[in-house]
């Protein structure tokens, strides 16, 4: 079996031989941004607005993209082809590179910029029939200082710490919230809930990312003329919800039918999380 390909600061080579300097400021500090992008057939889902995303997170770190909008495009198609792959689950991670020694930003400094791939694998069927537990985690939501919004950081420990939190709660992922109680995202994905007919998800902030699916579904609904707000949710919008999903890049949209012991509704995935998701498929056909 050949070792998968990622690319490495303008080389391509096999997973086995890619290597980060130790001194890489993402190694040492989590500091740098990323994108995680979905291929379907061998085209790239919502790929422009995946590296505009990507140029928003490294202007809010001070971080220098190095290469244009239509050569990080044609890199990313060439992993996918030197690795065979059509259905696949993209990863571009860009850190500010090797440090000199010591905390401060080098402005000389190199980025290091890497992409790689590997297939997709879809969630458990079941999942989606029955739903999955959330568990809420209080004042747990991270952000960055001087950022106006949500940073896809390469420092990922809050969200780790949080999944294994709801998991030990035997929920699949863990609600973060604000320090007010505000909902914010999970450790992957954003949130979605239906009450009294309306589609309601958490406004965009420093607590809230601006998921690609996200932004998506709500195209999506609004086509549909279902009423959207974007706005402060707390734990009570949860519970009084009639539905509630979760979506990214990797899972789609993904039913909630539990948050921690309460039931969701009627306890199984809503009518219009199903449509939803139906539209969402279709918007793919399309690609």
């Amino acid at each position: 079996m050949t070792s998968p390909v990622v690319y490495v600061n303008g080389r391509f080579v096999p997973q086995a031989e890619a290597r980060v300097s130790v001194l890489d400021r993402g190694f040492l500090y989590g500091d740098g941004v990323f994108e995680t992008l979905r291929a379907y057939r061998g085209r790239i889902f919502r790929l422009l607005d995946h590296l505009e995303r990507l140029q928003r997170s490294a202007e809010q770190i001070h971080l220098s993209v190095p290469e244009s909008m239509g050569t990080l495009e044609t890199l990313l198609y060439e992993v996918l082809k030197r690795n065979g792959l059509a259905d696949a689950i993209l990863r571009l991670a860009l850190t500010r590179g090797e440090s000199g020694g010591g905390f401060e930003m080098a402005p000389d400094a190199l980025p290091t910029l890497v992409i790689s791939a590997r297939p997709a694998e879809p969630l458990a069927e079941t999942l989606y029939r029955e739903g999955v537990a959330v568990a809420l985690i209080p004042d747990s939501a991270p952000h960055l200082p001087g950022a106006a919004t949500q940073v896809k950081s390469a420092n990922f420990l809050p969200y780790i710490l949080a999944r294994k939190m709801a998991q030990d709660r035997d929920c699949w992922d863990g609600i973060l919230l604000n320090p007010q109680g505000g909902l914010c995202d999970t450790s992957t994905s954003n949130v979605f809930l239906v009450h009294e007919g309306v589609l309601k998800t958490p406004a965009l902030n420093e607590y809230v990312l601006a998921g690609i699916t996200r932004k998506v579904v709500l195209e999506l609904a609004r086509r549909l003329g279902i009423s959207t707000l974007e706005m402060p949710l707390g734990a009570d919008d949860l519970h009084q919800a009639d539905e509630a999903f979760l979506t990214n890049t990797g899972i789609e949209l993904l039913p909630v039918t539990r948050v921690d012991t309460h039931p969701i509704g009627s306890g199984r995935p809503g009518p219009m999380t199903e449509k939803l998701h139906r539209e969402f498929l279709k918007s793919i056909e399309s690609l």
